[in-house]
């Protein structure tokens, strides 16, 4: 009789043992899959910021560089929203920042940040950039950008590469001074056919400055095919079409980042 309920006991025993080794595998191979599900989800949400090298305009002698609202206010909205943003520039580095208004919040704000102030001041090169890891582009704008940004065919390629997996490119103001040269795989420029905005030739006029730029960016959009959209000089003006999404100045620049966020929330939809 003893023995039997020492084998029951020593049964039971064994038979707890491999139940219990099952539960805590399932609870591992749960737990990877959640850290892997979360890792690819957090992979997911990050957004390119491409801002200019250039430094002066012309041979005016006065300085340029990134326009910081262009930079800071859609950071702003998409950051808010839980995306993480990069930043690129033609030659990587510290980038050279113009209209530096610390009474803008927002630019505080961004400026404040230690994180981005870093990345901002250490500009990934184009190399350095995996177009994979980027569910959108934005190009931000600052005279600057007329010099730097048309003729750089490693950002667009890497805009390219990004449209063309799904992702959203925005530009705003002389930012789309970077879609003029961006060619699809098919051969057709990005904006032919499409609405888009940019710095208007009467906006360039009014900052007398349509001498100076390397080109007047309205008329390149347009000699690319694009339907040039604008309003009144210095008003905000935002247009979205097939994933890309363009502003007209820096008035606008919070509005594209707004246009951009729900062109990347109808995305994940249509994703799912």
């Amino acid at each position: 009789m003893s023995n039997t309920i020492k084998f029951k006991s020593l049964l039971f025993l064994c038979l707890f043992t491999v139940l219990l080794m099952g539960c805590n595998s399932k609870k591992s191979a749960d737990s990877s899959t959640v850290k892997t599900v979360k890792t690819e989800t957090k992979a997911l949400k990050k957004i390119l910021f491409v801002v200019t090298s250039h430094s002066e305009k012309g041979g005016t002698g006065e300085k340029t560089g990134y326009y910081l609202g262009e930079v800071s206010h859609p950071w702003d909205v998409l950051h808010t929203a839980g995306y993480e943003i990069d930043f690129v520039s033609p030659k990587g580095g510290k980038a050279p920042v113009d209209a530096f208004d610390m009474n803008d919040s927002i630019n505080k704000k961004f400026w404040d940040n230690d994180i981005y102030r870093h990345k901002i001041e250490n500009t990934k090169k184009p190399n350095e950039v995996n177009p994979d890891d980027y569910v959108a582009i934005h190009y931000a704008g600052g005279h600057g950008a007329m010099w730097d940004f048309a003729d750089n065919t490693e950002i667009a390629a890497i805009a390219r590469e990004i449209y063309e997996n799904n992702g959203v490119v925005s530009a705003v103001c002389h930012g789309p001074a970077g879609l003029v040269n961006i060619k699809l795989s098919d051969g057709s420029y990005l904006v032919d056919g499409k609405k888009v905005n940019a710095f208007t030739n009467e906006e360039e006029i009014k900052v007398n400055l349509e001498d100076v730029v390397p080109f007047l960016l309205e008329d390149q959009l347009t000699a690319r095919g694009a339907i040039f959209e604008k309003s009144a000089p210095f008003t905000k003006h935002v247009v979205t079409d097939q994933r890309l999404v363009t502003g007209q100045n820096p008035q606008s620049a919070s509005s594209v980042g707004k246009a951009a966020l729900k062109e990347l929330q109808r995305r994940s939809k249509n994703a799912k």
